[in-house]
């Protein structure tokens, strides 16, 4: 990407505060981003922390940008867009959002004019840089800008786009609301670990780095998470056993429940956000 394109984030909360650390950490100069966030004490700490500009006021943050990332509550976007809407007029910058549930209509009927808008879905992961995010592109999106909004969010971990934008929903209830999924098998397990007399340092420990070298292999391997279950599981031991009995409470219906659960509240909140 051009580093000589101004960012600018609205909003200077843990997610953009991120997206920032990945582009300086990726050596994207700090003169040429800056964040607009109106607590006097976030705006302190991060230009602080990072050496950027701070805005109190989100249009003088606009003013010279190339790119504008929305990185605010979803349920203050409408207000947001609506109040930038004539400066970002002049300058049509790229406009990518990280608010969940804000779909890519919305933002256009709140921004006015057809400007190139492009949607992004990261997860928490990405705020220690291995996150995983979806971004789907509006009709006004060109290759270029496409590269500049896949750069942006590449410097916090992964990045795939989306050719539906109502595939957007499946996405959050997968890796947006998934990384809770993990956090919740792990808790389990550090629990009964302790319950079968282990100490809970120990019991933590071999939790989180089992978690994390069954997801290095799966990263790493040419085989699918299947076969590689199957091949840790050897026939009549103490793996089948445990296997076994997750299968037999139903847990694959059960996550495919808690998926759709999840799937059909993203698109309820999308249409409730809409009406903002």
């Amino acid at each position: 990407m051009n580093s000589d394109l101004h960012i600018s984030f609205i909003g200077a909360g843990n997610m953009a505060r991120s997206l920032i650390g990945g582009l300086l950490k990726d050596h994207y100069p700090a003169a040429n981003i800056c964040a607009a966030d109106p607590d006097a004490m976030q705006r302190q700490q991060l230009s602080k922390a990072l050496s950027i500009s701070t805005y109190a006021d989100n249009i003088d943050a606009c003013a010279d940008a190339d790119i504008v990332v929305l990185a605010i509550k979803p349920q203050v976007m409408a207000n947001v867009c609506q109040s930038l809407a004539p400066a970002l007029e002049k300058n049509r910058p790229l406009i990518i959002s990280i608010a969940a549930g804000i779909e890519t209509r919305s933002l256009e009927q709140w921004l006015g004019g057809s400007l190139a808008i492009v949607r992004a879905m990261p997860n928490t992961p990405s705020l220690v840089r291995t996150g995983a995010t979806a971004l789907f592109a509006g009709d006004q999106v060109s290759d270029d800008q496409r590269q500049q909004a896949e750069s942006i969010l590449r410097a916090v971990g992964l990045t795939l786009w989306l050719d539906d934008e109502k595939d957007m929903a499946a996405v959050t209830a997968l890796s947006g609301s998934g990384p809770a999924y993990f956090f919740l098998l792990m808790e389990l397990m550090q629990d009964i670990g302790e319950k079968m007399g282990l100490p809970a340092d120990t019991a933590r420990l071999l939790t989180l780095q089992t978690g994390f070298g069954a997801t290095k292999m799966a990263l790493e391997s040419e085989l699918d998470c299947a076969e590689l279950r199957r091949r840790v599981t050897s026939p009549g031991g103490t793996t089948e056993q445990a296997i076994n009995k997750l299968l037999d409470g139903n847990i694959d219906n059960l996550m495919n429940e808690a998926l759709n659960a999840a799937r059909e509240r993203a698109d309820e909140l999308a249409k409730l956000l809409g009406k903002s």
